[in-house]
C-alpha cells in the first residue's frame, strides 16, 4: 500500500492526457491534403528523427506530470495519421508504469481498441502487464474505436465494429478474473483454452473506463454496467453541457447514483502568467490544432455501418458541433466558445472550476500539450498548471464520494501543492 490517509470522500482526479501529434507539419499541409487520417505520405510530411524525439519528449512530458503531483497519465491509440500516433498505447504504458514506480499516480490506458486486435486476449494480457509492472495502478480504457480507425486501418468490417467490441470486452473481463481454464465460442472470437498469464494485480477486475463522443448506446452500455464515461470531445466544457445533462438524466433513470466519478471529461489548457500572454502564447498551438490535426472529412469519421442506430438518429438530429467549420476559426473563437482554455492561473481555475461543477465532473483530463507545441512550453505549461491550478481543483468532491473507477491502492489523500513545491 503506497503511503497516504484514506478517505471516505475522494478528490477531482486530475490527469495528463497526450495524444502525442506531429508538431512540424507543413504550413500548407492542410491545402496539401484533405485529411489529417490516412492521406498524408509519411516520406512527404515526416521526419523519424523527429517523431523518435516526439516520442521521448512525450514521456518525459508525462513522467513530469507525475513528479508534479497530477493524479493519472493517460494514453491512447489511433492509427495513420498525423493527428496522435500512439500506435500501441501498451509499449507507453509500460514506460510509464515503469518510469513512476512507487508513485501514487495512475496509469490510464485510453487505450487499446478491442475490435482492431484479435484476439482480444493479447490486449488482456498487454493491460495485465502493465498493472503488475505499476503495482496496481492501471485504469482499463476500452474505446470502442474511430471507424476510420477499425475499418480502414485495421480492416474491421464496419457493420462488426460494434458488437465485436461487446463480445471482445466480455472475454478480457472473464479471462482476468476466471479461475479456471475456460473454453470461448464466440461469433467473432473461438479460443479453445483460455487461461491468462499473468493477470491483473487488481481483483477481479481494474477500474473500466470506456470513452464515447456523445450519449448513445456507448454511454447507455457504460451505465449498465456500472463502468466511468469518459466524454473525449475537443469542444470544451461549455459545449459539454447537452452530452453532460443527458448523462446524468440517462444514470437517474437506471438507479445508478449521481457520484461525479463514473464521469471523465477532456479539456485543452494553456497557461501563463497574464491572460494576454496565454492568449498569444497559444494561438498559433490552438490553430494548428485545430486546422491540421482535427481535419477529418465526414467520409472517414461517418462511414456506413460503424454507428448503431442511436448514434446515427442523435448525430443527424442534434449535432451542434456539424456546422462548425473548425479551418474557418481563428485562436480568439476558439477561446472564447471554451474549446480551448488559456490565461492566467487565476482564470484557469475559475473556468475550469465552473465547468467541472456544471458537468459534474470526478476526473479531469487535461491536454496540455496541444496542436504544435514545443516540449519546452509544454513542460512550462504543466508545472504552472500543477502549481497554481490542480490544488484548487482536487477537493471539489472531498468527502462527498468514493472514486470506484480509481485503483484502490491510490486511494488516499495527497496534498498536491506540497509535491509540486518540492518537486520545483
Amino acid at each position: 500500500m503506497l503511503v497516504g490517509e484514506h478517505e471516505k470522500g475522494e478528490a477531482v482526479k486530475v490527469c495528463m492526457f497526450h495524444l502525442m501529434p506531429y508538431r512540424d507539419l507543413p504550413a500548407d499541409f492542410d491545402k496539401r491534403y484533405n485529411s489529417a487520417y490516412i492521406d498524408p505520405n509519411w516520406f512527404d510530411v515526416a521526419d523519424p528523427d523527429l517523431v523518435g524525439k516526439y516520442y521521448n519528449d512525450t514521456l518525459d512530458e508525462m513522467l513530469l506530470a507525475a513528479k508534479l503531483g497530477f493524479h493519472g497519465l493517460c494514453t491512447n491509440q489511433h492509427h495513420q495519421n498525423v493527428y496522435g500516433f500512439m500506435a500501441n498505447p501498451s509499449l507507453m504504458g509500460a514506460v510509464l508504469a515503469r518510469g513512476t514506480a512507487g508513485q501514487n499516480v495512475a496509469i490510464i490506458q485510453l487505450g487499446s481498441t478491442l475490435p482492431s486486435s484479435t484476439p482480444p486476449t493479447r490486449i488482456a494480457e498487454e493491460y495485465a502487464m502493465i498493472d503488475c509492472i505499476s503495482g496496481g495502478r492501471l485504469v482499463a480504457g476500452f474505446p470502442t474505436g474511430l471507424p476510420s480507425d477499425a475499418a480502414l486501418s485495421n480492416g474491421v468490417v464496419p457493420v462488426e465494429q460494434r458488437e465485436r467490441y461487446r463480445e471482445a470486452l466480455a472475454l478480457v473481463k472473464k479471462a482476468w478474473s476466471a479461475k479456471e481454464t475456460f473454453a470461448w465460442n464466440g461469433r467473432h472470437y473461438q479460443l479453445g483454452m483460455v487461461n491468462l498469464w499473468p493477470r491483473p494485480i487488481q481483483q477481479p477486475l481494474p477500474p473500466i473506463w470506456i470513452p464515447g463522443s456523445g450519449i448513445s448506446a456507448t454511454a447507455e452500455n457504460v451505465v449498465n454496467m456500472d463502468h466511468c464515461f469518459c466524454h473525449l470531445s475537443y469542444y470544451g466544457l461549455k459545449s459539454a453541457e447537452f452530452v453532460a445533462d443527458r448523462y446524468w438524466e440517462l444514470v437517474a433513470s437506471k438507479g445508478r447514483d449521481d457520484n461525479p466519478h463514473r464521469f471523465s471529461f477532456l479539456q485543452l489548457i494553456g497557461v501563463a502568467e497574464s491572460d494576454a500572454e496565454a492568449e498569444d502564447l497559444y494561438a498559433e498551438h490552438a490553430e494548428y490544432f485545430f486546422h491540421k490535426l482535427l481535419l477529418i472529412p465526414p467520409n472517414y469519421q461517418a462511414i456506413p455501418g460503424c454507428l448503431d442506430y442511436a448514434s446515427l438518429v442523435q448525430g443527424l438530429t442534434n449535432n451542434p458541433r456539424a456546422g462548425i467549420n473548425l479551418r474557418a476559426l481563428k485562436a480568439k473563437d476558439y477561446y472564447e466558445r471554451g474549446f480551448v482554455i488559456v490565461g492566467s492561473p487565476k482564470t484557469v481555475r475559475e473556468q475550469l472550476m465552473d465547468g467541472v461543477k456544471r458537468l459534474r465532473v470526478g476526473h479531469l483530463l487535461t491536454l496540455l500539450q496541444f496542436g504544435s507545441m514545443s516540449t519546452e512550453l509544454t513542460k512550462q505549461n504543466i508545472a504552472l498548471f500543477a502549481r497554481d491550478v490542480l490544488p484548487y481543483l482536487e477537493n471539489l468532491w472531498d468527502d462527498q464520494y468514493e472514486d470506484r473507477w480509481w485503483p484502490e491502492r491510490l486511494r488516499v489523500k495527497r496534498h498536491v501543492a506540497a509535491i509540486a513545491a518540492s518537486a520545483s
